[in-house]
């Protein structure tokens, strides 16, 4: 249940859009510059995202994506789920096919309470927790100097945040 490096990029990205002023369309190739990432790598992983519920795109001049909901309302387990795909959770640790009680790897149930003790985890992060740790400082999504990090989200019409 480790997570993969789109998912990784993802969880990034809606951390760095949700530290932006909210309402302004952020465009992609600045997130990957920003976290270094590769652009056409995340622009697919951003439209990922976006057939996941989380971003709404908008193209043009002024385009770029804005998160659809309020960084409160978006969960990290959420975010894995679309990233990860909906066998996240329910994959065997030592990668067999077939594991379940009934069919148990010899990990299987020390592993069980364990994973759901990270789901809880996962579910109780949200992406404004993530973001507020992330703008306070105390924490860093990669080489972006804190004070290029606007203090507060500015709420701007378009976007939900």
């Amino acid at each position: 249940m480790l997570i993969s490096r789109t998912s990784q990029y993802a969880v990034q990205s809606l951390i760095y859009i949700a530290t932006q002023d909210q309402g302004a369309p952020i465009l992609s190739r600045e997130v990957a510059e920003k976290l270094q990432v590769p652009a056409a790598y995340l622009a697919k992983i951003m439209q990922t995202l976006c057939k996941g519920g989380l971003v709404t795109s908008y193209r043009g001049r002024l385009g770029g994506f804005c998160l659809r909901e309020e960084p409160e309302k978006i969960d990290l387990m959420r975010i894995l789920l679309i990233t990860e795909g909906p066998e996240f959770t329910k994959d065997c640790l030592l990668g067999l096919k077939e594991c379940s009680d009934a069919t148990a790897c010899p990990m299987h149930h020390r592993w069980t309470p364990i994973k759901q003790e990270v789901i809880k985890m996962l579910t109780g992060q949200t992406l404004a927790m993530l973001s507020d740790a992330v703008r306070s400082g105390k924490y860093r999504l990669s080489d972006i100097p804190h004070n290029l990090l606007p203090a507060t989200p500015v709420q701007i019409p378009g976007c939900t945040s």
